[in-house]
């Protein structure tokens, strides 16, 4: 094994210690990365410090997160997303639809957005794909993670989170529609000149078990001054219902069918 000099070893830590990455180091020290790592790992076990990998979280630097990134990310988390939270296992996940390539770039981008450090994968699962971003900071920015279902506990905005919303209400709308709505063709029929014929209209529903998902949602949509109705699936009120014209108009331009 090659032994490197004392020197080069101390030069390297300092560099480390002035917040430059262990590649970096590597490449200007000419060391191997792996080197780098053990080095840096021996001086934080002698002085007593504790590892943490390095982050770009919002609300731990004090600044304020890509706001439309963001709403249309909490879109996605309340609608069809969660967080894991445990000792050795953080990550935020979105599920979609995997025929919808479109809709899993954009929230991968958007995760990128928000935080742009931690890695992101796509994991195939059935009939959909997972869209995982690791890092024990996610539920700094969606505090309505906790243990169960999101529709078995309260869900409610921070101040701060209703603020973003309140500036990109249609961000939210979006991501909410991507991931548990959809954009669909109806069709009945009528009596015209004595004939029954047949007429078709677009209609966007949004399901979600949750009372509170459902008001934020139907929320932010009076506030853009689209008009909603609620449907039953048998005894529940699961379905919100935007069917007439002017508002699907509204929704499509700011929304439109996934993609």
């Amino acid at each position: 094994m090659h032994e490197h000099a004392p020197s080069l070893r101390h030069e390297a830590l300092a560099l480390l210690r002035r917040g430059i990455t262990s590649q970096v180091v590597a490449e200007q020290l000419n060391v191997p990365r792996g080197t780098v790592g053990w080095w840096a790992h021996q001086d934080r076990k002698a002085r007593g410090v504790k590892y943490e990998r390095p982050h770009d979280c919002p609300r731990c630097h004090g600044r304020d997160p890509d706001h439309p990134a963001y709403s249309y990310l909490l879109g996605l988390y309340l609608g069809d997303g969660h967080i894991i939270s445990k000792p050795k296992q953080h990550h935020l996940s979105i599920f979609c639809t995997t025929k919808y390539r479109g809709l899993m770039d954009a929230a991968e981008t958007a995760a990128r957005s928000v935080m742009a450090k931690p890695s992101i994968c796509r994991v195939n699962r059935q009939g959909c794909t997972e869209i995982k971003s690791s890092s024990p900071h996610w539920p700094h920015l969606f505090p309505q993670h906790g243990p169960g279902r999101k529709h078995e506990r309260r869900i409610v905005l921070e101040p701060w989170q209703q603020a973003i919303v309140d500036a990109y209400p249609w961000e939210l709308i979006r991501g909410l529609i991507h991931s548990d709505g959809c954009r669909i063709t109806n069709w009945t029929t009528r009596m015209v000149a004595g004939q029954r014929k047949r007429y078709e209209y677009p209609r966007y529903f949004f399901t979600n078990k949750s009372d509170d998902i459902k008001r934020i949602f139907t929320d932010t949509l009076t506030r853009v001054g689209v008009e909603w109705s609620t449907l039953a699936r048998g005894s529940d009120p699961f379905n919100v219902s935007i069917a007439r014209k002017a508002s699907v108009a509204l929704v499509d331009v700011h929304v439109g069918p996934k993609f």
